[in-house]
Protein backbone atom coordinates (compact mmCIF):
# COMPACT_ATOMS: atom_id res chain seq x y z
CA UNK A 1 0.00 0.00 0.00
CA UNK A 2 2.62 2.03 0.63
CA UNK A 3 4.50 1.53 -2.72
CA UNK A 4 0.41 2.53 -4.27
CA UNK A 5 0.78 5.60 -2.46
CA UNK A 6 4.19 6.55 -3.09
CA UNK A 7 3.97 6.15 -6.71
CA UNK A 8 0.65 8.00 -6.62
CA UNK A 9 2.42 10.72 -5.01
CA UNK A 10 5.52 10.84 -7.63
CA UNK A 11 3.05 10.89 -10.66
CA UNK A 12 0.67 13.94 -8.90
CA UNK A 13 4.07 15.88 -8.14
CA UNK A 14 5.26 15.15 -11.68
CA UNK A 15 2.01 16.43 -12.94
CA UNK A 16 1.46 19.22 -11.71
CA UNK A 17 5.38 20.40 -12.14
CA UNK A 18 4.77 20.05 -15.47
CA UNK A 19 1.52 22.45 -15.54
CA UNK A 20 3.82 24.86 -14.21
CA UNK A 21 5.91 25.00 -16.79
CA UNK A 22 8.40 22.60 -15.14
CA UNK A 23 10.95 20.60 -16.72
CA UNK A 24 9.49 17.63 -15.74
CA UNK A 25 9.50 15.16 -18.81
CA UNK A 26 6.76 13.08 -19.86
CA UNK A 27 8.95 10.13 -19.29
CA UNK A 28 9.20 10.71 -15.65
CA UNK A 29 5.26 10.71 -15.62
CA UNK A 30 5.31 7.20 -17.53
CA UNK A 31 7.92 6.16 -15.20
CA UNK A 32 5.98 6.98 -12.25
CA UNK A 33 2.65 5.61 -13.76
CA UNK A 34 4.24 2.23 -14.59
CA UNK A 35 5.62 2.13 -10.49
CA UNK A 36 2.16 2.48 -9.80
CA UNK A 37 0.87 -0.30 -12.27
CA UNK A 38 3.22 -2.95 -10.86
CA UNK A 39 2.24 -1.97 -7.32
CA UNK A 40 -1.33 -2.45 -7.98
CA UNK A 41 -1.02 -5.46 -9.85
CA UNK A 42 0.14 -6.75 -5.95
CA UNK A 43 -3.70 -7.45 -5.41
CA UNK A 44 -3.87 -9.77 -8.76
CA UNK A 45 -0.66 -12.25 -8.57
CA UNK A 46 -1.54 -15.64 -10.17
CA UNK A 47 0.53 -18.34 -9.83
CA UNK A 48 0.36 -21.67 -11.81
CA UNK A 49 1.94 -24.86 -10.01
CA UNK A 50 2.37 -28.45 -10.80
CA UNK A 51 -1.18 -29.92 -9.36
CA UNK A 52 0.61 -33.59 -8.62
CA UNK A 53 0.82 -33.62 -4.69
CA UNK A 54 4.53 -34.01 -3.83
CA UNK A 55 5.48 -31.35 -6.96
CA UNK A 56 2.29 -28.90 -6.29
CA UNK A 57 4.35 -29.14 -2.38
CA UNK A 58 7.55 -28.44 -3.54
CA UNK A 59 6.59 -25.58 -5.62
CA UNK A 60 4.59 -23.72 -2.71
CA UNK A 61 7.70 -24.38 -0.69
CA UNK A 62 10.05 -23.02 -3.10
CA UNK A 63 7.48 -20.12 -3.40
CA UNK A 64 7.41 -19.21 0.52
CA UNK A 65 10.77 -19.37 0.23
CA UNK A 66 11.02 -15.95 -2.22
CA UNK A 67 8.18 -14.21 -0.25
CA UNK A 68 4.82 -14.86 -1.81
CA UNK A 69 3.17 -16.08 0.85
CA UNK A 70 3.77 -18.21 4.22
CA UNK A 71 2.48 -21.84 4.47
CA UNK A 72 1.28 -23.73 7.99
CA UNK A 73 3.94 -25.14 9.75
CA UNK A 74 2.84 -28.77 9.10
CA UNK A 75 2.27 -28.45 5.73
CA UNK A 76 4.90 -31.27 4.54
CA UNK A 77 5.53 -32.50 1.59
CA UNK A 78 1.52 -33.19 0.53
CA UNK A 79 1.09 -29.01 0.79
CA UNK A 80 -1.49 -27.75 -1.24
CA UNK A 81 -3.08 -24.29 -1.63
CA UNK A 82 -5.54 -24.94 1.45
CA UNK A 83 -2.31 -24.61 3.16
CA UNK A 84 -1.22 -21.41 2.71
CA UNK A 85 -1.39 -19.73 6.11
CA UNK A 86 -0.65 -16.08 5.62
CA UNK A 87 -1.49 -14.35 2.26
CA UNK A 88 -1.08 -10.63 2.66
CA UNK A 89 -0.10 -9.90 -1.16
CA UNK A 90 -3.71 -11.93 -1.95
CA UNK A 91 -1.82 -14.44 -4.43
CA UNK A 92 -4.03 -16.92 -6.44
CA UNK A 93 -2.47 -20.57 -7.03
CA UNK A 94 -3.59 -22.38 -10.14
CA UNK A 95 -3.11 -26.36 -10.20
CA UNK A 96 -2.32 -27.14 -13.58
CA UNK A 97 -1.20 -30.74 -14.82
CA UNK A 98 2.78 -30.32 -14.62
CA UNK A 99 3.42 -30.71 -18.73
CA UNK A 100 1.07 -28.02 -18.89
CA UNK A 101 2.50 -25.29 -16.60
CA UNK A 102 5.07 -23.78 -18.98
CA UNK A 103 1.69 -23.80 -21.65
CA UNK A 104 -0.08 -21.68 -19.46
CA UNK A 105 2.89 -19.20 -18.44
CA UNK A 106 1.90 -16.95 -20.32
CA UNK A 107 -1.42 -16.22 -18.76
CA UNK A 108 0.11 -15.95 -15.33
CA UNK A 109 2.07 -13.46 -13.65
CA UNK A 110 4.35 -16.70 -12.65
CA UNK A 111 4.69 -20.03 -13.04
CA UNK A 112 6.65 -22.85 -11.32
CA UNK A 113 7.75 -25.19 -13.64
CA UNK A 114 9.70 -28.21 -13.38
CA UNK A 115 13.38 -28.43 -15.41
CA UNK A 116 12.14 -31.56 -17.43
CA UNK A 117 9.27 -29.41 -18.83
CA UNK A 118 11.26 -25.92 -18.92
CA UNK A 119 13.70 -27.77 -21.62
CA UNK A 120 11.61 -28.66 -24.06
CA UNK A 121 9.51 -25.68 -24.45
CA UNK A 122 12.71 -23.36 -24.69
CA UNK A 123 13.36 -22.18 -21.41
CA UNK A 124 16.89 -22.22 -20.13
CA UNK A 125 16.62 -22.60 -16.26
CA UNK A 126 19.47 -21.08 -15.84
CA UNK A 127 18.61 -17.98 -17.14
CA UNK A 128 15.34 -17.81 -17.56
CA UNK A 129 14.56 -18.49 -14.34
CA UNK A 130 13.78 -16.06 -11.44
CA UNK A 131 14.65 -18.04 -8.97
CA UNK A 132 15.38 -21.60 -8.57
CA UNK A 133 15.70 -24.54 -5.70
CA UNK A 134 19.91 -24.93 -4.80
CA UNK A 135 22.13 -27.78 -5.18
CA UNK A 136 20.36 -29.64 -1.68
CA UNK A 137 16.98 -30.67 -3.04
CA UNK A 138 16.01 -33.92 -1.43
CA UNK A 139 13.60 -34.39 -4.97
CA UNK A 140 16.79 -36.76 -6.55
CA UNK A 141 15.62 -38.10 -9.61
CA UNK A 142 15.78 -42.54 -10.05
CA UNK A 143 15.47 -45.51 -12.19
CA UNK A 144 12.69 -47.50 -10.88
CA UNK A 145 11.42 -50.94 -11.78
CA UNK A 146 8.76 -53.45 -10.28
CA UNK A 147 9.28 -54.74 -6.58
CA UNK A 148 11.86 -58.15 -7.14
CA UNK A 149 13.39 -57.25 -10.11
CA UNK A 150 15.62 -54.54 -8.63
CA UNK A 151 19.00 -57.49 -8.95
CA UNK A 152 18.15 -58.39 -13.25
CA UNK A 153 21.23 -58.33 -14.63
CA UNK A 154 19.97 -55.71 -17.62
CA UNK A 155 18.62 -53.58 -15.55
CA UNK A 156 21.96 -53.14 -13.36
CA UNK A 157 23.52 -53.03 -16.51
CA UNK A 158 20.80 -49.97 -17.41
CA UNK A 159 22.26 -48.65 -13.75
CA UNK A 160 25.85 -48.88 -14.50
CA UNK A 161 25.20 -46.50 -17.58
CA UNK A 162 23.41 -44.12 -15.52
CA UNK A 163 25.65 -43.88 -13.10
CA UNK A 164 28.60 -43.37 -15.32
CA UNK A 165 30.86 -40.73 -16.03
CA UNK A 166 29.72 -40.37 -19.78
CA UNK A 167 26.58 -39.30 -18.14
CA UNK A 168 27.66 -36.72 -15.89
CA UNK A 169 29.80 -35.25 -17.98
CA UNK A 170 26.90 -35.03 -20.72
CA UNK A 171 24.60 -33.36 -17.74
CA UNK A 172 27.26 -30.76 -16.61
CA UNK A 173 28.10 -29.65 -20.92
CA UNK A 174 24.53 -29.61 -21.80
CA UNK A 175 22.55 -28.63 -19.09
CA UNK A 176 25.22 -26.16 -16.89
CA UNK A 177 23.56 -26.39 -13.89
CA UNK A 178 19.76 -26.99 -14.37
CA UNK A 179 20.45 -30.93 -14.39
CA UNK A 180 23.18 -31.88 -11.90
CA UNK A 181 24.66 -35.47 -11.16
CA UNK A 182 24.17 -36.78 -7.55
CA UNK A 183 26.54 -40.19 -8.73
CA UNK A 184 29.92 -39.70 -6.12
CA UNK A 185 31.75 -41.90 -7.79
CA UNK A 186 30.58 -42.62 -11.58
CA UNK A 187 31.79 -45.72 -13.57
CA UNK A 188 32.74 -46.46 -16.57
CA UNK A 189 29.87 -47.34 -17.79
CA UNK A 190 29.68 -50.66 -16.48
CA UNK A 191 29.18 -53.20 -13.47
CA UNK A 192 32.27 -55.66 -13.19
CA UNK A 193 29.60 -58.35 -11.17
CA UNK A 194 27.66 -58.75 -14.17
CA UNK A 195 28.40 -61.28 -17.11
CA UNK A 196 27.79 -58.95 -20.09
CA UNK A 197 28.76 -62.31 -22.64
CA UNK A 198 25.11 -63.56 -21.31
CA UNK A 199 23.40 -60.30 -21.79
CA UNK A 200 24.74 -59.60 -25.45
CA UNK A 201 21.70 -59.79 -27.66
CA UNK A 202 18.84 -58.71 -24.59
CA UNK A 203 16.57 -55.89 -24.32
CA UNK A 204 15.96 -54.03 -21.64
CA UNK A 205 13.11 -51.11 -21.67
CA UNK A 206 12.97 -47.37 -19.85
CA UNK A 207 9.96 -45.55 -20.27
CA UNK A 208 10.73 -41.79 -19.47
CA UNK A 209 9.95 -38.16 -19.93
CA UNK A 210 11.30 -36.08 -23.13
CA UNK A 211 14.17 -34.16 -21.43
CA UNK A 212 16.78 -34.55 -19.31
CA UNK A 213 15.44 -38.31 -19.33
CA UNK A 214 15.51 -39.50 -22.82
CA UNK A 215 18.36 -37.15 -24.18
CA UNK A 216 20.46 -38.79 -21.03
CA UNK A 217 19.21 -42.47 -21.95
CA UNK A 218 20.42 -41.73 -25.64
CA UNK A 219 23.99 -42.07 -24.01
CA UNK A 220 23.46 -45.00 -22.23
CA UNK A 221 21.79 -46.47 -25.12
CA UNK A 222 25.42 -46.44 -26.73
CA UNK A 223 27.16 -47.40 -23.54
CA UNK A 224 24.81 -50.84 -23.66
CA UNK A 225 24.99 -50.80 -27.48
CA UNK A 226 28.91 -51.69 -26.87
CA UNK A 227 27.85 -54.45 -25.00
CA UNK A 228 25.24 -55.91 -27.83
CA UNK A 229 22.61 -54.91 -25.37
CA UNK A 230 19.68 -52.52 -27.23
CA UNK A 231 18.10 -50.25 -24.42
CA UNK A 232 14.59 -49.44 -25.74
CA UNK A 233 13.76 -46.19 -24.78
CA UNK A 234 10.14 -45.22 -24.41
CA UNK A 235 8.71 -41.72 -24.43
CA UNK A 236 5.59 -40.38 -22.44
CA UNK A 237 4.41 -36.57 -21.55
CA UNK A 238 2.83 -37.31 -18.08
CA UNK A 239 3.36 -38.85 -14.88
CA UNK A 240 1.32 -41.60 -14.75
CA UNK A 241 1.45 -44.09 -17.75
CA UNK A 242 5.43 -44.32 -17.20
CA UNK A 243 4.20 -46.13 -13.72
CA UNK A 244 1.60 -48.23 -14.95
CA UNK A 245 3.73 -49.75 -17.11
CA UNK A 246 6.44 -50.64 -15.06
CA UNK A 247 3.84 -52.11 -12.37
CA UNK A 248 1.83 -54.46 -15.17
CA UNK A 249 5.34 -55.96 -16.47
CA UNK A 250 4.85 -53.84 -20.55
CA UNK A 251 8.39 -52.15 -19.48
CA UNK A 252 11.61 -52.99 -17.59
CA UNK A 253 12.08 -49.56 -15.98
CA UNK A 254 11.49 -45.69 -16.06
CA UNK A 255 12.96 -42.86 -15.31
CA UNK A 256 11.28 -39.68 -14.49
CA UNK A 257 10.38 -39.34 -11.09
CA UNK A 258 11.42 -38.15 -7.92
CA UNK A 259 11.58 -40.10 -4.84
CA UNK A 260 8.80 -38.26 -2.82
CA UNK A 261 6.97 -38.88 -5.74
CA UNK A 262 7.03 -42.31 -6.19
CA UNK A 263 6.33 -42.86 -2.79
CA UNK A 264 3.00 -40.74 -2.80
CA UNK A 265 2.24 -42.79 -6.11
CA UNK A 266 2.66 -46.29 -4.53
CA UNK A 267 0.42 -45.14 -1.92
CA UNK A 268 -2.29 -44.07 -3.39
CA UNK A 269 -2.24 -46.40 -6.61
CA UNK A 270 -1.15 -49.96 -4.29
CA UNK A 271 1.47 -49.99 -6.69
CA UNK A 272 4.56 -52.10 -6.04
CA UNK A 273 7.56 -49.98 -7.65
CA UNK A 274 10.72 -49.67 -6.07
CA UNK A 275 14.13 -47.68 -6.48
CA UNK A 276 16.69 -48.94 -8.05
CA UNK A 277 19.35 -46.19 -8.10
CA UNK A 278 19.86 -42.05 -7.59
CA UNK A 279 20.58 -40.71 -10.94
CA UNK A 280 20.44 -36.53 -10.82
CA UNK A 281 18.37 -33.44 -9.36
CA UNK A 282 16.38 -30.83 -11.28
CA UNK A 283 16.13 -27.35 -9.82
CA UNK A 284 12.26 -26.21 -9.62
CA UNK A 285 12.35 -22.74 -10.44
CA UNK A 286 9.97 -19.76 -11.02
CA UNK A 287 9.33 -18.48 -14.06
CA UNK A 288 8.14 -15.03 -15.44
CA UNK A 289 5.10 -14.85 -17.51
CA UNK A 290 3.66 -11.66 -17.19
CA UNK A 291 6.31 -9.97 -14.80
CA UNK A 292 9.71 -9.86 -15.87
CA UNK A 293 11.21 -9.43 -12.28
CA UNK A 294 10.11 -10.58 -8.39
CA UNK A 295 9.94 -7.25 -7.95
CA UNK A 296 6.34 -6.95 -7.32
CA UNK A 297 6.85 -9.49 -4.86
CA UNK A 298 9.71 -8.62 -2.79
CA UNK A 299 9.51 -4.95 -3.31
Amino acid sequence: MKKLISATLAASLALSLAACGSSASTDSVAASSEAASTAAKLDKIKVAVPNDTTNEARALTLLEKNGFFKLKADAGLTATKNDIEENPLNVTVDEVEAAQVPNVLQDEDYAVINSNYAIPAGLDPMTDALAMEDGSSAYVNVLVCKEGNENEPKIKALVAALQSQQVKDFMDENYKGAVVSVVENPTDGYDSSIDYDALNGETVSCAATPAPHCEVLEVCKDILAAKGITLDIQEYDDYVIPNTIVEDGQCDTNYFQHQPYLDNFNEEKGTHLVTVAGIHVEPMGIYGGKQDSLAPIQG
